[in-house]
């Protein structure tokens, strides 16, 4: 497969539906990135605080989106192989 800018769509797809997936309860919390993050008054946020954020931010916006971006792929797939 060339490395081409479709390949790149595709991968960068592929990637935010696994973000996108990933539930907190059933998989994050058994590996230990669960939601209840206890932190320090005063110290930054810390990067698998951060990591959980974007995480949860990335399934909030891009849950709608990301249906009809799905569907758009799968019928280009189908018509253009």
């Amino acid at each position: 497969m060339a490395f081409t800018l479709w390949g790149l769509l595709e991968a960068s797809l592929l990637l935010v539906n696994a973000i996108c997936i990933l539930h907190e309860e059933r998989f994050l919390a058994k590996v230990g990135w669960g939601g209840e993050q206890v932190q320090a008054y005063g110290s930054g946020p810390s990067v698998k605080s951060q990591i959980l954020n974007l995480i949860r931010s990335v399934r909030t916006v891009m849950r709608i989106p990301l249906i009809f971006i799905n569907i758009v792929v799968i019928l280009m797939k189908l018509v253009f192989g």
